[in-house]
């Protein structure tokens, strides 16, 4: 089997479908698709509305809050397509350890290039790249550029298929939205495990104390405790208007959810850390991976963790030859 096929034949889906419950603060999710294909109607759910900083990011609401006559959604990330918005990249193949710069364009409902986005967590576009064994995760921010061509430098580190992510809400669009497209690392692919859950994760010098679990159905809480040389951190620092960002995928598809914690820097109520609290709510039972990003002195860094919904004796699926890699981009 030749390096390309390797690759090809690699992919075991990645992704996580968290609906954060009404009423629970600053829980973000923009977690809403139409369906894509009968494979994944099992996965699909209602999500729910979710408020930040003055507006709705909803999935089967509208903006009001009132019920919105629509089909079900499936969580977000799944889909190239949604709401008549379209993701497309410049290029679906990129050269593993070679930095390149990464273009794409957001096509509205009449096929060319959005050019107007609101911001998001401060940013008017989030990228998101995880590799198809949920490594090699990386959190971007292009830059918008004449004709509405995203543009971002990025370096892939190993060979493999890779899930991009963006999250962003067009002007004009009635919610946020998260697009997903894979794109190609050719070469020898060489799959790298998913590690076991552990309680502490380390990042940079600093370690990380993941406190809490993952109920299908229901909504639960983590917290997630920063330290350093065996000190608490007490003064982290903002970042995308929260003192803590996380992602979160689960193993075995493609979906994704984007989460904040409750409350935001200047509230008067939050504090600056140790600990970083958030509320999801996990629909099935399965392995799951989270990266919190926070930053401190400067600089942002990101802790790994694994975590099982349900039955801790699940195992997690292990990537392999034999998975289906089709991308699923309709």
């Amino acid at each position: 089997m030749n390096s390309a096929t390797k690759v090809g034949a690699y992919a075991v889906g990645l992704a996580v479908v968290f609906g954060g419950a009404a009423g629970i603060g600053k829980a973000v999710g923009p977690v809403g698709s139409t369906a894509e294909t009968a494979s994944h109607k099992a996965g699909s759910h209602q999500a729910e509305s979710h408020r930040t900083g003055g507006h709705s990011e909803t999935g089967g609401h509208d903006q009001s809050g009132g019920h919105a006559a629509e089909p079900a959604h499936l969580p977000g990330g799944l889909q190239t397509s949604e709401d008549g918005y379209t993701l497309v990249p410049r290029t679906t193949t990129l050269t593993p350890g070679e930095r390149t710069d990464f273009t794409f364009t957001v096509n509205g409902p009449d096929g060319r290039p959005v050019t107007g986005f609101e911001p998001l967590h401060g940013k008017r576009l989030h990228l998101i790249i995880a590799r198809r064994d949920l490594s090699g995760f990386q959190h971007l921010h292009p830059t918008l550029t004449a004709g509405g061509v995203w543009s971002v430098p990025v370096t892939l580190p190993k060979p493999g298929v890779y899930r991009f992510f963006t999250d962003v809400q067009p002007e004009g669009a009635r919610r946020q939205l998260t697009l997903g497209t894979d794109i190609t690392a050719p070469g020898d692919l060489r799959p790298t495990p998913l590690p076991k859950p552990e309680k502490v994760a380390k990042a940079d010098g600093y370690e990380v104390r993941l406190d809490g679990g993952l109920t299908p159905g229901k909504t639960t809480e983590l917290t997630l405790t920063v330290s350093k040389d065996g000190e608490p951190v007490t003064d982290l620092q903002p970042y995308l208007e929260a003192y803590g960002h996380l992602v979160a995928l689960r193993q075995g598809d493609l979906a994704y959810l984007h989460v904040h914690p409750e409350g935001e820097p200047g509230d008067g109520k939050t504090k600056p850390g140790p600990g970083i609290t958030f509320f999801a709510e996990a629909p099935s039972l399965g392995a799951y991976r989270l990266y919190l990003d926070f930053k401190h002195d400067g600089e942002v860094r990101t802790a790994e963790f694994t975590v099982h919904a349900g039955d801790a004796g699940v195992p997690a699926q292990e990537p392999g030859p034999d998975h289906d890699d089709r991308p699923h981009t309709h």
